[in-house]
């Protein structure tokens, strides 16, 4: 915008500029002609006067030489009997003088200069004075009169794109910030507000963006309240689920029913952890996988020692960053690693292992346990589970994958591939 306006202003400016500058040129060049003829002129008619009074006086021809050695204007004298006094090629037989001689005055302004005739009658007829001027006489101190007046002009010009600029600033300013405000409520600072200030457009802007701003926080709490609320209603409905699946006399249908309220259970528990979550890590969120993996993988190492299984933990040395919030990534692993305790029996050893694969993060998590058959909802011929389903969705919403095959072992592995951010 600020240099649409300059650009604006400078061509406002330099079309007056022009309007102005070209008459100015033009009218001085027409000065300068004039004066160099009123020159031509007034020295015509001080040598009309000597050769008036002094026509038959032999020191006549010395006076006009004297003043010809001036130099600016040139005067010359042609007498009635054809004797030509002062410096110069001029021909008796010249039609301008032919007309002078026939007792006419007047001027010629061409392209060899400036020329003024005065006819002088005295008693042995008429004598002709023909004062000229040179083009370069014609044309004194134009070219510095011109050189000025562009110079002048284009000053003008650097003045108006520099008030232009300042204009410019004055009104992009405001709305740069406004702009800055709303790339921060983006990366998710919702307490970011634009400053009312400026033009009038850019205070109705900021105001109407720091109103939105307001109103997107007031909507995400409702939101979360409602989800919260929703969640905590489910709670009672699986204690009850749960009460009455222990009275199933049944062995084997009691133990499904309880692995399914189980799984019930942690997803009510993610939605909670979800609904409570600032929502802040929803908006551009960005982690280090390394450390994040690092943390987790201690808060499950007291778990795996008390159930005698060997962990097995690589990690790469530096940061690997991802397009996710550390609480994503983290239950990302809980899932992972709660289903190697959920569904192997104790003592049964697994790693996790963290590294970046060409340009990617890639996550694993295998295990030495049955293979993932094991695993499989009764009653489906696919699938991997719910949880597994919840970090599939967790590692697509972020532009990666989840696969599960065998691991090498001969148990499971579950590889999760992320998107390596570059900061």
């Amino acid at each position: 915008m600020r240099s649409r306006i300059s650009w604006l202003v400078v061509a406002t400016t330099s079309a007056v500029v022009v309007a102005f500058v070209i008459p100015l040129c033009l009218l001085v060049r027409t000065l300068a002609e004039d004066r160099a003829m009123a020159a031509a002129d007034q020295e015509a008619r001080n040598i009309a006067i000597l050769v008036a009074g002094l026509h038959d006086d032999p020191h006549l021809a010395d006076l006009i030489d004297d003043i010809d050695r001036r130099g600016y204007p040139t005067t010359i004298v042609l007498t009635s009997d054809g004797r030509q006094l002062g410096d110069g090629s001029v021909l008796d037989r010249d039609p301008e003088i032919q007309r002078a001689r026939a007792g006419e005055a007047f001027t010629v302004v061409d392209n060899t200069g400036g020329r003024v005739f005065l006819p002088v009658i005295v008693e042995d007829g008429t004598q002709v004075v023909r004062s000229s001027v040179t083009p370069a006489d014609l044309n004194r101190g134009v070219a510095r009169a011109w050189a000025g007046i562009i110079g002048l002009g284009v000053l003008l010009l650097i003045l108006a794109a520099a008030i232009a600029g300042q204009l410019g600033r004055r009104i992009s300013g405001p709305l740069r910030h406004v702009a800055a405000t709303a790339h921060r409520l983006r990366e998710g600072e919702l307490d970011a507000r634009a400053e009312v200030s400026g033009t009038d457009e850019t205070q109705e802007l900021a105001r109407a963006l720091n109103g939105l701003a307001e109103r997107t926080v007031e909507l995400l709490a409702t939101e979360r309240a409602a989800v919260g609320d929703l969640s905590h209603r489910l709670r009672t409905p699986v204690t009850a689920l749960r009460l009455d699946a222990e009275a199933v006399d049944a062995p084997e249908l009691a133990e499904r029913l309880q692995e399914h309220i189980a799984v019930l259970e942690r997803t009510i528990d993610a939605i909670v952890r979800e609904a409570r979550r600032p929502v802040r890590t929803d908006l551009a969120p960005v982690c280090d996988a390394s450390s994040t993996v690092r943390d987790r993988v201690e808060f499950w190492r007291p778990l795996a020692e008390d159930q005698d299984r060997r962990m097995e933990v690589l990690l790469p040395p530096g940061e690997l960053a991802v397009p996710l919030a550390a609480s994503d990534l983290t239950d990302l692993l809980d899932i992972l690693v709660d289903n190697v305790f959920a569904h192997t029996p104790e003592g049964t050893s697994f790693r996790i292992d963290l590294r970046d694969d060409a340009g990617r993060t890639v996550l694993t998590v295998s295990d030495a346990g049955h293979g993932t058959s094991a695993r499989r909802p009764r009653g489906k011929s696919g699938g991997t589970g719910l949880g597994l389903d919840i970090a599939a969705r967790t590692a697509a919403g972020c532009g990666g994958d989840l696969t599960v095959s065998v691991s090498p072992e001969g148990g499971t592995q579950v590889r999760v591939r992320l998107p390596l951010v570059t900061r």
